[in-house]
């Protein structure tokens, strides 16, 4: 009998946590064959997620996939991010999370996803980008100034 991983089980949990504490969830991901993302919004192989309650619709963390609707450029796409190629969950405006090891599937090793008939390299768009072109293309409200983010990086003595 096979063990199920335990990354799924940890996802979900920073996941849950990052929501109760008012964070924007945010993974980060390989693209490659398996991973169903908009045309043009990975770069070097990877991609940012927003994966908050706001910006996502019929979020589903399961055991191998990680499944949602979400806006790029206020168009909607369904995405599907196989557990596997999360490299890292983490909150938005604090950097607290985990990171992962990318799994390499044995047969998989060394495809790449423009080796793949009908696949294109796609470039990494952070959501948070395409959240904010979408805010500036609707009508001005009273919202004040963002200020920039702080990095999810964090300083270790």
């Amino acid at each position: 009998m096979t063990t199920v991983s335990t990354k799924p089980y940890l996802i979900r949990a920073i996941w849950e946590w990052c929501v109760d504490q008012g964070f924007t969830p945010y993974v980060a991901t390989l693209v490659d064959a398996q991973t169903r993302v908009p045309p043009g919004y990975a770069r070097d192989g990877q991609i940012v997620l927003n994966l908050s309650p706001d910006a996502t619709g019929q979020l589903q963390i399961a055991n191998d996939f990680i499944s949602f609707q979400a806006r790029f450029g206020g168009v909607a796409h369904s995405l599907v991010v196989p557990i596997a190629n999360v490299i890292a969950v983490y909150a938005r405006e604090n950097g607290q999370g985990m990171a992962f090891e990318p799994e390499i599937a044995g047969d998989d090793a060394g495809v790449d996803a423009d080796e793949t008939p009908g696949e294109t390299p796609q470039t990494v768009a952070d959501m948070a980008d395409a959240a904010a072109e979408a805010k500036a293309e609707a009508p001005a409200g009273e919202d004040a100034p963002r200020r920039p983010r702080p990095s999810h990086l964090t300083v270790v003595k």
